[in-house]
């Protein structure tokens, strides 16, 4: 009689094959797992950082407002630099607003418009009280003063 083939070595092949691919697909997945979990954590690392950096600047841009006199109107600044000359040379006049629509300058020397930083070169011929008015249109108005010594 013939004897039956025995297909125990096919079967053992294949079951280890089987295995082995389970084992692959498992890995295939642990992987994807692990590399969309890093790429998750990344994002929301990045966001955080995104706001942090969001916030800094809010707070920079805050400061900067408050420098230049925030809503507040008023005059930030008024000088000359330097403020004793002799008769011919020049100065320069600086000055600051806040929240103004217009200024203007008594004596008048010069065209003047609300700013918060500018200078301009003046050459008084004698001594000199300037005086800077700002009008912020409601009917509100500051003014400064300061006076260059011509020697």
């Amino acid at each position: 009689m013939t004897e039956p083939l025995e297909h125990k070595p096919k079967h053992t092949l294949r079951n280890l094959w089987l295995g082995f691919g389970a084992v692959v697909l498992l890995l295939l997945a642990y992987t994807g797992f692990v590399f969309w979990s890093r790429s998750e954590d990344t994002k929301l690392v990045a966001q955080r950082q995104a706001e942090m950096r969001a916030a800094e600047q809010r707070e920079a841009d805050e400061k900067s407002v408050d420098a230049l006199g925030g809503s507040d109107f008023k005059i930030l600044a008024f000088y000359a630099s330097p403020g004793r000359i002799h008769r011919g040379d020049q100065v320069t006049l600086c000055y600051g607003v806040s929240n103004a629509k217009s200024v203007k300058l008594d004596p008048p020397d010069g065209s003047l418009w609300p700013a918060a930083t500018r200078c301009l070169q003046i050459a008084p011929k004698k001594t000199t009280k300037y005086t800077l008015t700002a009008d912020d249109g409601a009917g509100n108005t500051k003014s400064a003063d300061l006076t260059i010594t011509v020697k």
